[in-house]
């Protein structure tokens, strides 16, 4: 299959084309087919890889192949060439097989849009670009991806342009990507020209990995902290997240497609695919680790506070890329990378719910206006449940295994820290608490709807239910490829990405030195998985408790005693004003940067461009002037003064000969 992995990028591309070209002579139908059919081909390629990759050696699981040179400049040249690892074949797995369901979902949510067919070819664009991002085979065409990623999010995000609020949802989102893809171009440029200074001159991944130990760690850590800035704008994490919750200003399956497959995971995969550079700068997986932590709680505080279900929604996809960000940067390079799968699933499968809650509430997206509609709409309310139980971490379910693996690895690793597991655990049970807290408020307790609206709320039509079954499937089983050894199971998804990142790290000893639970383990005659298991399987229990604790609460408040949250509010209005206007980071933001710039920009008009610019080329054009005032008062036109002159000019020239005569 190597000579066919172009075609995974291709398929959207022809999707795209054709729907772009020609669309417009086409019916509804035909161009969501095209559309639809394109990313489902990319999805057949990438599976059918994925089956012969399971019948090769770990070492033989990489395809490579280059479709010509692109730029050559003396010793630099870089080709359009795409590589499929074990890696790359989930990324692709997840953007096409999620991609696919979200396509088909768009033909029945998107039916009575009058941009139907741009809306189409702005996605199969969307799908190209991203699968450009992740098969690309060098770093100058993944950059090519990424930069292309975040063009369709402007395009997807401001798609209903006509409102003031998806235009500038569209350009804040564009411009706030800028300043991490700045990033990302600076450390693309120190890594040219430091590995260009030893005599290498290539950005392809197989040649950095072998020429990484040229780099040295105090360049390494330059290098890596500029490619995290890119991820934070790509990725929506502190302080460049301001920009995905104003996302949902675009059509819900815009929302899904970003949140769930594409170009939120960018920055994740792009760390894990530099793993090599980045274990070579340990103070920059620190950063990655704390950011990432931060992030995760501070989205998930803002989380409690939302009414707008999307934005509920929107907080949480912010959250969860910090916990894969904590996973990554303390190595568990596979547990973050076994995350961003299950977290497409079930975040998937919410935003196309939500988007069902919208089309039965005749586009309502307030909780407080909902309530009371899991009778009308059993599917949506089944598979959101799914979802909701996924993401709070309930055992059986995939978030389940791909969270508690992250935390588990975040205190066990080398690089972990017991805080690093106990901050994650809290903001795993603040998840369940919000999550809930949207679900009870949706779904439960009496419909707070107007009679009109009551009136035709009504279950989604197949087109669109069966996406969310199929994804409501996945938000279960997907994690039983990371069930852990000490539930059973072997970590696949681990044993499958080891050629990429290595083998898994021996648990450090800090993780030893908690004798209490290993001696009560031993105790009990179990042995079966070492000292750390009983260290383990106790913090596993705990933060299923909590994650318990959190629905608990949720239920307790909303359903059990929903006056509760109103006391709250009331008592502490400040407080819950501070968290509902995310803590003012946007006023903040707007106050520092956009007055800030518009005020640097006044200085500029007022000083620079008027003083000195416009001041130099005025004071050159008033010294010309005056020097040809003077001239002109030579020539005046009188006989006498030019005789006057000549006889002066004579008397000079005189002089000057007869200082030259010897």
């Amino acid at each position: 299959m190597a000579e066919y992995i172009w075609l995974i990028p291709v398929f959207p591309a022809i999707g795209f084309l054709i729907n772009g070209l020609f669309g417009r002579s086409f019916a509804k139908g035909l161009t969501a087919w095209v559309a639809c059919l394109s990313v489902f081909c990319s999805f057949v390629v990438s599976a059918l890889i994925f089956a012969q990759f399971l019948n090769l050696p770990a070492e033989a699981r990489v395809f490579e192949m280059t479709a010509f040179d692109w730029i050559v400049s003396g010793d630099f040249s870089t080709k359009i060439g795409f590589r499929i690892d074990a890696l790359s074949i989930i990324m692709c797995l997840v953007v096409t097989g999620v991609g696919s369901l979200i396509h088909i979902y768009s033909a029945g949510y998107m039916h009575e849009d009058p941009g139907f067919r741009r809306y189409f070819t702005y996605l199969n664009l969307f799908v190209f670009m991203m699968l450009i991002l992740v098969t690309a085979d060098n770093l100058l065409l993944m950059f090519v991806g990424w930069e292309g990623v975040g063009l369709c999010s402007y395009l997807l995000i401001g798609f209903w342009y006509e409102k003031d609020s998806a235009a500038n949802a569209g350009k804040k989102a564009f411009i706030v990507n800028r300043i991490g893809d700045f990033g990302f171009l600076l450390g693309m440029f120190l890594l040219v020209s430091t590995l260009a200074a030893k005599g290498v001159w290539t950005l392809n991944y197989a040649e950095l990995q072998a020429n990484a130990h040229l780099i040295g760690p105090c360049l390494a850590i330059p290098i890596t902290l500029l490619f995290f800035v890119g991820a934070t704008g790509k990725s929506a994490q502190i302080p460049l997240y301001v920009w995905l919750p104003d996302a949902m200003e675009g059509p819900t399956p815009v929302s899904s497609l970003i949140h769930a497959a594409t170009m939120v995971t960018a920055g994740v995969y792009m760390i894990a695919r530099l793993n090599f550079f980045f274990v070579m700068a340990p103070t920059t997986m620190m950063v990655v680790t704390v950011i990432g932590l931060f992030t995760a709680f501070f989205a998930a505080t803002m989380g409690c506070a939302q009414y707008d279900i999307k934005r509920v929604l929107a907080y949480s996809t912010v959250s969860q890329l910090g916990f894969m960000f904590v996973a990554v940067g303390v190595g568990a390079y596979a547990a973050g990378i076994f995350h961003l799968m299950t977290h497409a699933f079930f975040k998937g499968l919410l935003f196309l719910g939500a988007g069902s809650v919208m089309h039965a509430m005749s586009g309502e997206l307030d909780m407080r206006k909902m309530g009371g509609l899991w009778k009308k709409i059993p599917i949506t309310y089944g598979t959101f449940l799914v979802a909701c139980l996924a993401i709070a971490g309930v055992p059986g379910l995939s978030g389940f295994f791909s969270k508690d693996e992250i935390l588990w690895k975040a205190f066990s690793l080398d690089n972990g820290k017991f805080w690093y597991m106990a901050f994650g655990m809290l903001t795993a049970g603040i998840t369940a608490f919000y999550m809930f807290r949207m679900f009870f408020n949706t779904f439960h307790g009496e419909c707070r709807a107007s009679e009109e609206v009551k009136h035709h709320i009504h279950e989604s039509p197949k087109v669109m239910t069966i996406p969310l079954m199929i994804l409501a499937v996945l938000s279960i089983v997907g994690g039983y490829v990371g069930v852990p050894h000490l539930l059973g199971g072997s970590n696949r998804i681990e044993q499958w990405l080891e050629p990429i990142f290595g083998a898994g790290h021996q648990p450090a000893a800090h993780v030893a030195s908690w004798s209490f639970f290993n001696n009560a383990y031993a105790s009990s005659g179990a042995t079966a998985h070492g000292d750390e298991a009983a260290t383990e399987m106790t913090l596993m229990a705990i933060a299923v408790l909590i994650g318990l604790l959190g629905i608990f609460v949720a239920w307790f408040f909303y359903i059990k005693n929903p006056e509760i949250p109103k006391r709250f509010v009331k008592r502490y209005n400040n407080f819950f004003t501070l968290v509902h206007n995310k803590y003012y980071v946007d006023e903040i933001y707007g106050f520092i940067f956009v007055k800030g710039l518009f005020g640097l920009g006044k200085l500029c008009k007022s000083f620079f461009d008027e003083k000195i610019i416009d001041g130099a080329i005025n004071g050159v054009a008033s010294l010309m002037g005056g020097v040809g005032s003077l001239i002109r008062r030579v020539q005046n036109g009188l006989v006498q003064g030019y005789a006057f002159a000549m006889i002066i000019g004579a008397i000079f020239v005189i002089y000057f000969i007869v200082r030259m005569i010897p």
